[in-house]
């Protein structure tokens, strides 16, 4: 039984919480400071609302600027009042509920230590359930609380989660669930971009009639390279440029929408009560089904609100959403709907119709600039899950770059940007029917939608230990309402909609290749692992020297050494003074301790370690230079002198294994990884070459993917490993 001690806490007091574990008899004390209260409030408010300001320009872009395409995307044929008062009801409780309930008001609170999206409900998942592929324990049991806690909550599982830990076709379907989400995601990154400037920059050939359909889309073109191209300058700083222009737009549009109300059906609120949503699908039947194919494109961004949430916090999107974006949609939307009900048929361009004419073109200029804007929410989303794939190794090593020195969730993919930027222009050239990318882009809302609620229903069950009767309420409303939406839009397949499901097929294949080669050589490396005997039978042979220097070799396993090690060993004949044996391992949380990074053990031999680098999913990752190297040796060093016992000064041999540390690294550093080649024999099947060709492509070994083939490659020494099946 742990036992908690805290001294009661003043307004500028300190205090000290003491955790004694009767399992291991560990003691952990924490101290800590809780300044003045009201000064540590009103700091914490102003940051929240600069921060909430901040998110005008990167979360909301694609949520706010959905106006600009709604009513144009909606299959309508001789629509009449009633239907439009149909329309903004679904509108109005599509928002309501989606938006402020499902999204501001429950999936913002299941973030993963404040990274947000599916790939952290996924892990949030797995790591409360001691699922996945990755392992969420610490190397060392007694090196915190972890494993204790870890253990108490394993006792207390639900029934569902005891049913995945023990149903292999119930973890892959939830590892395939989450891949859809992502992959869906990231097809909302190459959409929304497309879609937003597109129809903003459209808005020119209402008085110019005689511009081509053509010139508007090379002009989208060029926006978004320049879009694409702000990208490395950072979350913050492209905030910083965006949100004054998407602040204008929140500002102005819900102005110009009370104006229309006014001016043309006051009476437009009565439309919230639900009475009017049954009488639409009463009168309209099929046809008002299938309009709900551009009816959800009203929720677009929604799930940049979650996905962003690495960027900001929870406070900052809920004040800027409760207070401007979601009073503005309501109000830019009722406003429109005003308008067409008036002017029955002008649905087709339901937003520049909508606008006065004497501030048509300063209204035009502030859409284009917010449809730019709007650009920015999925793309930071993209670049958001596209990192927690890499680092939980579902998806290729691409470049990560953090943008932000105290803001760990900005981050930047400059390959990811640049693809991203490739296939938004592809989008627009050869799709240039703003309908058509409609129809795709509902498809992927839709299903990212379903996909964030199945998961959430998973948290609160599993996690939150939610009351059945509410979870009963949540899964129901939100399963039902999205699962028309998604009926709906596969409709639109033909029409469209395969677009995000090839993008999603093509982002399915990379991370499936890439999983498959990545099981496959951590296979390898458990069977050919070489043992601490084995090592030792290695260094009895006279011809191998043990020379000067501080080596690191890295490999994917902890129980035993890497294959690499005899390969090594047998070519060049030595081994170096202190070596040190590197695991990364990738915990399924997105922050790993300080205190936790790094691990160091002794494995028998003089100068031979084991290291363990623990990461989480959040954590920058960086293997290089003399800062990893002093951390590596400052826990080396602590290490030898906490397994002793004694001050280092008061133990020879202890000093003298000192000494010989700080001798190797001052003789140098040298850094070893393993090349791999796959080496597949006739018995191999066609699917297991393509895979691991395809693999080692994604590994940029483009020489390594022949073998895999079974081409053969001229012989020569190398210092490697080698495949053979």
């Amino acid at each position: 039984m742990d036992r908690v001690r805290n001294s009661p806490a003043t307004e500028s007091d300190t205090f000290e919480v003491v955790v004694d574990s009767a399992t291991n008899g560990s003691r952990l004390t924490y101290h800590a400071s809780i300044p003045a209260r009201n000064a540590d409030k009103g700091r914490f408010k102003r940051e929240n609302l600069v921060l909430a300001y901040k998110t005008l320009g990167v979360v909301f872009g694609g949520l706010v600027t959905s106006p600009l395409y709604v009513y144009p995307s909606m299959p309508l044929k001789s629509p009449t009042e009633d239907d439009y008062l149909g329309i903004y009801s679904i509108m109005f409780w599509t928002l309501t509920l989606i938006g402020v309930v499902k999204y501001a008001g429950i999936a913002l609170k299941a973030d993963d230590q404040g990274e947000g999206g599916t790939f952290a409900l996924y892990s949030l998942l797995c790591r409360n359930m001691d699922i996945g592929i990755l392992s969420s324990r610490p190397s060392n049991p007694n090196f915190s609380l972890a494993d204790t806690m870890f253990d108490e909550a394993t006792e207390k599982q639900s029934r569902l989660a005891k049913f995945f830990k023990k149903s292999i076709v119930a973890r892959r379907l939830l590892l395939f669930i989450a891949m859809l989400g992502m992959c869906m995601v990231i097809g909302d990154g190459i959409l929304t971009p497309a879609i937003s400037v597109l129809s903003a920059i459209d808005g020119v050939r209402a008085p110019f009639p005689s511009v081509k359909s053509s010139i508007v889309e090379a002009l989208s073109a060029v926006v978004l390279i320049i879009l694409f191209l702000l990208q490395k300058f950072g979350t913050s700083r492209v905030s910083f440029l965006f949100s004054p222009i998407m602040g204008t737009w929140t500002l102005t549009t819900p102005l110009v929408g009370i104006y229309s109300i006014i001016s043309h059906y006051p009476g437009i609120f009565k439309a919230i009560s639900p009475h009017y949503i049954f009488r639409f699908f009463w009168r309209n039947g099929k046809e008002g089904w299938l309009l709900l194919s551009g009816t959800v494109l009203c929720i677009t961004g929604s799930e940049a609100m979650f996905a962003d949430l690495g960027h900001f916090n929870r406070s900052s999107i809920q004040i800027a959403f409760f207070c401007t974006i979601y009073p503005s949609l309501v109000l830019t939307y009722a406003g429109q709907t005003a308008y067409l009900i008036k002017n029955l048929n002008d649905h087709n361009d339901g937003f520049y119709k909508f606008i006065p004419t004497t501030i048509y073109w300063p209204m035009f200029v502030i859409s284009t600039l917010a449809a730019i804007v709007a650009s920015q929410s999925l793309i930071s989303a993209t670049f958001s899950v596209i990192k927690q794939s890499v680092v939980l190794d579902y998806f290729p090593r691409v470049k990560v770059v953090h943008t932000s020195p105290s803001k760990e969730g900005e981050v930047y993919s400059p390959e990811v940007n640049y693809i991203l930027m490739v296939l938004c222009v592809a989008v627009i050239l050869i799709f240039g029917d703003g309908k058509d990318i409609g129809n795709a882009f509902g498809v992927v809302v839709s299903l990212v939608m379903l996909i964030t609620t199945i998961l959430l229903t998973l948290v609160m069950i599993i996690i939150w230990r939610t009351p059945p009767v509410l979870v009963a309420l949540y899964f129901s409303v939100f399963f039902v309402m999205e699962g028309v939406y998604v009926s709906a839009v596969f409709t639109k397949i033909t029409e469209g909609g395969w677009i995000p499901f090839a993008i999603s097929f093509i982002l399915a294949f990379i991370m499936f290749g890439w999983y498959y080669g990545r099981q496959r050589k951590i296979e390898y490396e458990l069977t050919h692992k070489i043992t601490i005997d084995r090592l030792r039978l290695l260094l009895s042979d006279p011809s191998v020297q043990r020379v000067p220097g501080f080596c690191f070799f890295y490999t994917n396993i902890q129980d035993g050494l890497t294959p690499i090690l005899g390969h090594y060993i047998k070519n060049m004949k030595s081994l170096h003074q202190v070596t040190m044996f590197t695991t990364l391992r990738y915990l399924l949380v997105p922050k790993v301790a300080p205190h936790e990074r790094i691990v160091v053990n002794k494995l028998g031999l003089k100068g031979v370690y084991g290291c363990v680098i623990q990461y989480g999913y959040a954590d920058p990752l960086n293997l290089e230079g003399e800062d990893f190297v002093s951390l590596v040796t400052k826990s080396l060093l602590a290490h030898i002198q906490d397994s002793s016992g004694c001050l280092p000064s008061s133990d020879p041999a202890i000093q003298q294994e000192i000494c010989y540390l700080e001798e190797a690294r001052s003789a140098g550093i040298v850094h070893i990884r393993g090349k791999t080649r796959f080496h597949v024999g006739k018995s191999c099947g066609w699917f297991d070459k393509i895979m691991l060709a395809f693999y080692e492509v994604l590994h940029s070994n483009c020489r390594s993917a022949l073998p895999a083939l079974g081409v053969p490659l001229p012989q020569r020494i190398e210092v490697g490993m080698l495949y053979e099946a």
